[in-house]
């Protein structure tokens, strides 16, 4: 599953590059919980948690359906 995860977030990256910012996966657990690091301009900005649940995660579940959620860690 991380490697299908790890594909989904290859089609994430050049958006959030465009204003400056990147995702890193961090892991995937056995649950279906993804975790991701914010890096760049999306680590501070005040809208990342919307960028988070509303493109990261909504892309990831469409592309990975096993997936229950995305967290950001730090």
């Amino acid at each position: 599953m991380k490697a299908k995860v790890e594909a989904a977030i290859q089609k994430i990256r050049p958006m959030l590059q465009a204003d400056g910012g990147n995702v890193e996966l961090v892991g995937v657990s056995p649950e279906g919980v993804v975790q991701v690091r914010l890096k760049g301009a999306c680590s501070g900005c005040p809208m990342s948690q919307m960028t988070l649940k509303n493109g990261i995660e909504r892309i990831i579940k469409k592309e990975v359906p096993e997936v229950k959620s995305v967290e950001a860690v730090k």
